[in-house]
């Protein structure tokens, strides 16, 4: 951040004008689905975490109408039994803000605030929602992994902390090492395995890509497959749950 500039606070207010396109897209789904959160979304979990999860924005049913990351929708689903699985949560994840849920050593974030129009952001409202993803960052002094869910949320949180993706090139089950201006440590690693899926007719919410374990076994797969494809990611945070 530039000298005498003013940091950012960690989450975007709720009514966040700095993106016309996505302040315009909420407008217009908060007359349609009043009673829908139909705001910027804020982080979720446990703020002396060691283990941060980054997704790409709200999706327009998921955490756009429930208020909460990954809430709503079918990537939700998928991620929230995973993380149970491997100790990261206690209570019942229900899909709903208030179901009781609580994350442990673990807090998901997103790159980008506000829900985009057919899930696609432009690179100026990435660029412009960063600043929240770099205030987060600075008031989570524990956290030591960062699982990047997707190209954009790779690239994003690489810049946020000070690196660059050509430098950091995204890929699937990839691992980096980052030392830069925003890092507050000697190094923070970013865990990256970017889960990807086809969307159906609904809206499928935060992780639009498909699932792949190594390159030379990729497969696109029905969505009626996700339960069991979701499992590759299994293996990269059961080893974070071990540390």
């Amino acid at each position: 951040m530039p000298k005498g500039s003013i940091a950012a606070p960690p989450e975007a207010p709720l009514d966040c004008p700095l993106c016309p396109r996505l302040f315009d897209f909420r407008t217009a789904n908060a007359k349609a689905h009043p009673d829908w959160f139909n705001a910027p979304v804020a982080s979720f979990g446990d703020m002396s975490a060691r283990f941060l999860i980054v997704g790409l924005a709200p999706g327009l049913q998921g955490a756009n109408r429930t208020g909460r990351p990954f809430t709503g929708d079918y990537a939700g689903d998928l991620l929230y039994s995973t993380l149970d699985k491997f100790g990261f949560s206690t209570g019942k994840f229900q899909a709903r803000p208030d179901d009781g849920l609580k994350l442990k050593d673990v807090i998901i974030s997103n790159a980008v605030k506000c829900v985009p129009p057919e899930n696609k952001p432009t690179g100026a409202e990435i660029v412009t929602c960063r600043q929240f993803l770099i205030s987060r960052m600075e008031q989570l002094p524990n956290v030591k992994v960062m699982l990047a869910l997707g190209r954009i949320a790779h690239d994003s949180t690489v810049r946020a902390l000070g690196g660059k993706p050509t430098a950091h090139v995204f890929g699937h089950a990839r691992r980096h090492v980052l030392q830069g201006p925003n890092a507050r440590r000697a190094a923070r690693q970013l865990s990256l395995q970017p889960v990807q899926y086809e969307h159906g007719p609904a809206d499928r919410g935060d992780v639009p890509h498909r699932v792949q374990e190594r390159p030379e076994r990729s497969r696109r797969l029905r969505a009626d497959r996700l339960p069991v494809s979701f499992r590759v990611t299994a293996p990269r945070i059961a080893g974070i749950a071990q540390w």
